[in-house]
Formats: structure tokens, sequence, C-alpha cells
């Protein structure tokens, strides 16, 4: 449990990093990544999905099936942290939003900010616990990960949604 603490809080420092910290001079350009927004739209909807299959899955007692589809919705989920980097990496500044609805934007986006954030040690600890067969702990974890990470995945679509 140690070492999903010490990855959850390097995952997060190194985004926050490598998003608000110094970057090399003329990066913005350098790739063309204006394709990425759409990409991390798809796989958190992606993501969201396969959450929710994985829930029925196991309702239906198909384990294995069960054990595949939440592998590959943190898959998914990785994947997209990894685009999410890159874009912002590749990309000057923030999106902004010029829509009517800022206050509810502002809050879907805090929320979802933080709960991304939250949900790296519940995502690891809920996959550890179901990998090591810690079936009782895993399904305790479970219940709290699965609607923070359902949560997360819609409003980053719902972000998307609202900035493009």
């Amino acid at each position: 449990m140690r070492i999903i603490a010490i990855v959850s809080v390097l995952v997060c420092a190194a985004v926050a990093f490598l998003i608000l910290g110094p970057r090399p001079a003329n990066l913005e350009g350098q790739l063309d990544v204006s394709v990425l927004p759409l990409v991390n739209a798809l796989l958190n909807g992606t993501t969201g999905l396969l959450l929710i299959v994985g829930v029925l899955l196991i309702k239906k007692k198909h384990v294995q099936a069960h054990k595949k589809v939440m592998l590959t919705a943190f898959a998914t989920s990785s994947m997209f942290l990894v685009s999410y980097v890159i874009y912002h990496w590749f990309k000057e500044g923030p999106k902004r939003y010029l829509g009517d609805y800022k206050a509810i934007y502002f809050f879907i986006l805090v929320s979802h900010i933080i709960l991304a954030t939250v949900i790296i040690p519940l995502a690891l600890t809920t996959l550890y616990r179901g990998w090591e067969m810690q079936i009782e702990a895993h399904k305790k974890i479970a219940r709290i990960t699965f609607p923070i990470w359902i949560y997360v995945s819609v409003t980053g679509v719902a972000i998307y949604l609202m900035l493009y």
C-alpha cells in the first residue's frame, strides 16, 4: 500500500509539474496536438462505459470478464493521462471557457480536478486488492472508487463538450 501512495503522489506531482512548471521555450507548435482533446474525451467516455460494463459483469458473477474489462478501463485511463500530459506540454496555456455557464463550468472543472487526483490512489488500491483476490476489501473500496471514477470520466467528457 505504501507503493500505491508513493506512485499516486509521484503521478500527481509529475502531472502538475509538466503542466504548470517551467517548459522549454518554443514547444508550442513542435507537435500537432490539436486532435488530443477529442482523443482524451473518447478515452474518458470509453473508460466510463467500461466501468459500467465491469460492474454489470461482476453482478452476474462473470469474474474473469470483469477483471479484463476493469483492467482495460484502467488502461484507457492511463492512456488518457499520457495523452493529457502530452497535450498540455506542447500547448501553451489552458483553453478558456467562453460559454454562458461559467459558474457551472468552474464547478465541474474544479470538482473534476480534485476527484481526478483522488481517483489515482483509489483506482490503484481497488485494482491491487482485486488482483490479490482480497475480495471483501476489494468490494468495500470499489463501492467508493466506482462512483468517483465514473464522475471523473463523465465530467472529463462534459468539460470537452463545454470547451469545444
